[in-house]
């Protein structure tokens, strides 16, 4: 009993130890979360303004009546501001929650980007973009002390937890600090054609020192986090095309990469709607070494304004015992409001 009561609580520490060691959330569909990715993804995409909704959940089979969950939003609009080239706004919000209530991050901010033309022409499908981006924004750590138990509240004698008992821990607040936050990016793609594209992109994330303690005297430094990404599309035959994509990231001692491409396939008589479907895989290093994390597999229904993703992680690190190799299950719904022709700007696919 104590023995299975022990492995519980290494499990569930392992867990906890990245969310509360000032590391931001993830995305297996990063592709889908374009304003999450990089403040320069502001703006890039093909019609008069889009709506993004993500939500994610993991962890299920180890804590089932409290998994991890995470949701974000953002909404992002275009303006033209001389011949060929645009200023884009947006605001985006995440809020990452750790099991009922016991550790929660939420973050909010304001986007601005500047889409610089450096080739083709205006109408033409034959175009290539340089991007900057901006954010600015506010973010908070809360964790719910009464749902914890600390080592001074276990009780060998019974295998238990006695919650009566003072845990002797000196939480001041349930709160950190609100802290600013800012966010740069840039991003350059080149668009050949109606299935050929490719970009590179790049941002750096909590730029300004922020301290996310929840101690008296404490010192929780959040992390500067930096982001390379690249991908693009490639035809195959007339109705078939691969996107590739990497990210890779990295934030205080955590390193994470991830790699693989959708398969995307549409047919002329279909119109508007395309589908695709491929897999990937994560590579995390943490404390405990650098390690094949998790294999992701993902599909996408696209259609006239609506992108629709869904992915599922299969857990490959040192917890797949414990989660019968089950990880996290992504959602993602896009909508872009469709544009005049000669106010379109041909954007690559992600």
């Amino acid at each position: 009993m104590q023995k299975r009561f022990t492995q519980f609580l290494a499990i569930v520490l392992l867990i906890l130890s990245q969310q509360v060691n000032g590391q931001d959330t993830h995305f297996s569909q990063f592709y889908m979360a374009p304003l999450q990715l990089n403040p320069a993804m502001t703006g890039v995409f093909e019609g008069s303004f889009r709506v993004v909704a993500n939500y994610r959940e993991q962890y299920n089979s180890i804590l089932a009546s409290v998994p991890f969950r995470t949701v974000a939003a953002s909404f992002d609009m275009r303006k033209r501001v001389a011949r060929k080239d645009y200023f884009s706004f947006g605001v985006s919000a995440l809020q990452d929650q750790a099991g009922d209530g016991l550790f929660a991050q939420y973050r909010g901010n304001l986007s601005v980007s500047f889409m610089k033309q450096l080739g083709g022409s205006q109408y033409g499908s034959q175009t290539q973009y340089l991007v900057a981006g901006a954010q600015v924004g506010a973010g908070q750590n809360r964790i719910n002390p009464s749902s914890l138990w600390f080592s001074a509240q276990f009780d060998n004698s019974t295998v238990s937890v006695n919650h009566n008992t003072d845990n002797l821990e000196n939480f001041v607040k349930q709160s950190s600090n609100i802290f600013l936050d800012f966010n740069a990016g840039l991003m350059w793609y080149a668009r050949m054609d109606e299935s050929s594209s490719i970009y590179f992109g790049g941002a750096l994330n909590h730029i300004a020192p922020a301290q996310v303690t929840l101690y008296e005297d404490g010192n929780e430094p959040l992390y500067m986090r930096w982001v390379g990404h690249g991908g693009g599309e490639f035809p195959l035959s007339r109705n078939l095309s691969i996107l590739p994509a990497v990210l890779v990231m990295g934030q205080g001692p955590s390193l994470e990469s991830n790699f693989g491409a959708n398969f995307r396939y549409t047919n002329h008589d279909w119109r508007e709607v395309a589908i695709r479907a491929g897999a990937w895989g994560r590579i995390s290093k943490t404390f405990d070494g650098t390690h094949f994390d998790a294999l992701i597999f993902s599909a996408i229904l696209e259609m006239e304004r609506w992108n629709l993703g869904v992915s599922y992680d299969v857990n490959a690190s040192s917890l797949k015992k414990a989660s019968q190799a089950r990880g996290g299950f992504e959602v993602s719904l896009i909508y872009v409001h469709p544009t005049r022709e000669r106010f379109k700007v041909h954007c690559p696919k992600f």
